[in-house]
């Protein structure tokens, strides 16, 4: 059990392994994207683990679940991009499918963690 309260987060878990996965795809994408959709899914991504940590180590619930937010939006985003992907034809539909199920999974813990934190 580490220090950190985000690390024990099964939804910061989850999203740190979609930026993995979603830096793997991103590699193949065409090169004059590189300042386009690839540069904006990229932070999207990583936006998402960010702001569960930041709000992990905020003292109000009020703040956590402000980050959380935060979270869940550049998730959107990432949904949106990816979408944006797929009718672009930069990725094939196994990778969308994939993608799509992990960002499913972790809206759905993120929701649920927004929940428990509001309560």
């Amino acid at each position: 059990m580490s220090n950190r309260p985000h690390k024990n987060l099964e939804v910061w878990k989850l999203s740190i392994q979609m930026v993995k996965e979603f830096y793997q795809v991103l590699e193949k994408f065409p090169a004059d994207e590189k300042y386009g959709i690839t540069s904006q899914l990229k932070r999207a991504c990583v936006s998402v683990p960010v702001n569960i940590a930041e709000g992990a180590a905020r003292t109000s619930k009020k703040e956590y679940h402000y980050f959380l937010s935060i979270a869940a939006g550049s998730l959107s985003e990432v949904d949106t991009l990816l979408e944006l992907s797929k009718e672009l034809k930069m990725i094939t539909d196994d990778e969308f499918k994939n993608l799509m199920g992990k960002i499913e999974t972790i809206s759905a813990l993120l929701k649920g963690l927004m929940k428990y934190v509001k309560a």
